[in-house]
């Protein structure tokens, strides 16, 4: 037996004692048991030994272009693949999120396992990916094509092994988790698709082995000033948008926010205008703001509302002009914050299943697919998909291959932990 197996079974007695707090019937699943499963046994080698083929996936799911609210042909590849690794009930939801059904012997617990389908790059980005040894260059080779990978390993090593759990698993390749996708794709899972079944959920996003337990909830806005604009010198005196815009974004850049909860504040777009010699009839932009805490993002928010319209008041004032200048604040983007606390049964058997690889368990926060079913009180953590990225977000993104199996693996053994009552 495999030396790594043999940790794995060492640690099966405390990740069993975990798992039997996590169902409403309070029992303790047996650790001999588990051991004496010669399928989970050979789902942990297979897991591994077909790590060449996750790496091909990684590769062939980010060649496809998925921008967020155009993932459909990425989705496609997923679904053909659900199809063809045997998953059940396959299909697509009205947000386009991609599902398949692995039955287990009872309906619950049902857990949902998850990565998102989007990437942050507009179509037309080359996502050609190249290879160095073993590292991978590509956009979003990392975020989250790796997670796709992975989601897809762990369905092959359970069907490879006959991996037969007590309860249900459905996966789940989502949309819109990037940027202005604003978690689309979960709130159609939660709120509709599969409202009221879903026990637990792990989402997997990224590389490494880290285990988020806390959500960052954010809001963002586009805020858009308005006048009548006109020529910069025939017509100077008029109210400028512009300025409005520099005057809420000046207010806004001496917000004072506390460290802890760590909560922040970003312009990260603006624009407007038609040329240097004339007074602009709009101006816009892009507002981010972010904390783990709802109170302190309620109270950022509020500031914002504040500074935005005192910007309005005092441009129309600076001119005379009580009403010349307005101001729309579309909300464009509302993340829930939430947790899940770091002694839940599913934090602490991520915990447990992390240490029997022989890795630190790292706890984070972070704003993910988990941020949706965390508000609702629903059991949920995100974990990395192991390997190394670099460069999230980025067009020189990259990731390092070396012994990225151990992503694979570890969310292999948290899917049978937690598929089980």
């Amino acid at each position: 037996m495999k030396k790594i197996n043999r940790a794995v079974m060492g640690c099966w007695m405390a990740i069993a004692l975990m798992v039997g707090s996590l169902g409403a019937q309070e029992k303790a699943i047996s650790a001999s048991d588990l051991l004496k499963d010669p399928a989970v046994m050979a789902a942990i080698d297979a897991a591994k030994a077909n790590e060449a083929q996750a790496i091909e996936d990684d590769i062939r799911f980010c060649e496809v272009p998925a921008p967020s609210f155009m993932e459909t042909a990425r989705g496609e590849l997923l679904r053909q693949t659900f199809q063809q690794l045997g998953l059940q009930n396959v299909r697509v939801d009205g947000a386009g999120n991609v599902l398949g059904d692995r039955p287990g012997a009872a309906a619950t617990p049902h857990l949902v396992l998850a990565a998102h389908l989007d990437t942050v790059f507009p179509q037309g980005t080359d996502v050609r990916v190249r290879r160095e040894g073993a590292i991978l260059h590509g956009p979003g080779i990392a975020d989250d094509c790796r997670g796709l990978a992975v989601l897809i390993g762990v369905v092959r090593a359970l069907k490879q092994a006959n991996v037969r759990t007590p309860g249900s698993i459905t996966f789940v390749a989502d949309v819109g988790e990037e940027g202005l996708g604003d978690l689309r794709g979960m709130k159609q899972l939660f709120n509709e698709t599969m409202k009221g079944q879903i026990d637990r959920f792990v989402s997997i996003d990224g590389s490494g082995l880290g285990i988020t337990n806390v959500a960052v909830g954010s809001h963002r806005y586009r805020v858009t000033f308005k006048g009548p604009g006109g020529h910069s010198f025939g017509a100077f005196g008029l109210a400028n948008p512009i300025d409005a815009l520099g005057r809420a974004i000046a207010k806004i850049a001496d917000f004072q926010v506390p460290k802890l909860p760590k909560t922040t504040f970003n312009v990260g777009r603006i624009g407007g205008g038609t040329s240097v010699n004339s007074i602009p009839f709009e101006g816009w932009m892009e507002v981010d703001m972010r904390s783990s805490d709802p109170a302190s993002l309620a109270s950022v928010d509020a500031s914002f509302h504040k500074a935005v319209d005192a910007a309005v008041v005092e441009e129309n004032g600076r001119w005379g002009s009580p009403r010349m200048i307005t101001v729309t604040k579309d909300l464009v983007g509302d993340r829930p914050a939430g947790s899940t606390p770091d002694g839940a049964p599913i934090v602490q058997t991520a915990i447990a299943v992390t240490k029997a690889l022989g890795f630190a368990a790292n706890l984070g926060e972070g704003s993910t697919d988990a941020n949706v079913p965390m508000s609702l009180k629903i059991p949920a953590i995100t974990i990395g998909a192991g390997g190394r990225g670099t460069g999230a977000h980025a067009l020189g993104e990259t990731f390092d291959t070396t012994d990225s199996w151990l992503g694979t693996e570890r969310a292999l053994l948290l899917t049978i932990a937690l598929a089980r009552p």
